[in-house]
């Protein structure tokens, strides 16, 4: 991706992050975290070694929350960094899984390590190619989905910026799926995801389902995304 521009930030981010920033924040100080799934996303597990990711390669995860996919990543032999806006679900993560993280203040984010994993705590769109370093692929879990429509661009165009040479996402989307659409139509890419992402990556669709929680219908789809050869 070395070959996408290296846009300046907006003032759009900063006022998006303004409004939703403090909402996040009171959600984990309320413990309402239901959206938080108690085992490791099954489509991770399915299939990620497609990926093609040599051991010890480093993955990103944005929007981390206290995801136990963290944990599983590392067993498959990958440094893993994550960012997380509020502190109580980075604190909730480590002593959940019985993990003593050393922690130390760079630029904007607090650093929570232990072992090969890192969860910089602070605001994505704080961060920097230099905060992140060399990334070899991206895991986005819903962390695009989970977003107001109106700030997801602003996401992925924060992403190219920071990580302007990793090739690889890894993309789950969660999204309400459309009256007429049910596990029995023929899947297809989402509109919006080709709009963000088309323009620097192929898009393949490799997973979709629909499944009925709480009475409504939800698309649950998986995409491989390969940048275009430079």
């Amino acid at each position: 991706m070395s070959n996408r521009a290296q846009q300046p930030a907006t003032p759009s981010s900063s006022a998006a992050t303004a409004r939703d920033n403090p909402l996040w924040l009171q959600f984990w100080r309320d413990q309402r975290d239901d959206f938080h799934q108690a085992a490791v996303n099954p489509l991770l597990r399915r299939f990620w070694n497609g990926q093609d990711l040599a051991e010890g390669s480093r993955v990103f995860v944005p929007l981390c929350g206290k995801s136990l996919d963290l944990i599983w990543l590392l067993e498959q032999g990958h440094e893993v960094i994550g960012i997380e806006l509020s502190p109580v679900a980075v604190a909730a993560f480590f002593r959940e899984n019985s993990l003593k993280p050393s922690r130390r203040k760079i630029g904007k984010f607090v650093a929570w390590r232990h072992d090969r994993l890192t969860i910089l705590c602070g605001d994505y769109f704080s961060l920097t190619a230099t905060d992140l370093g060399t990334v070899a692929a991206v895991y986005d879990r819903a962390a695009l989905t989970a977003l107001p429509e109106e700030v997801r661009k602003l996401y992925v165009a924060h992403l190219e910026r920071i990580l302007p040479d990793t090739d690889k996402i890894f993309l789950l989307t969660a999204e309400e799926a459309e009256t007429t659409e049910t596990v029995a139509t023929q899947p297809e890419i989402a509109a919006e995801v080709r709009h963000l992402y088309a323009e620097h990556f192929d898009i393949e669709l490799t997973h979709a389902e629909t499944l009925t929680e709480a009475g409504e219908f939800v698309d649950y789809k998986l995409y491989r995304l390969n940048a275009h050869p430079h």
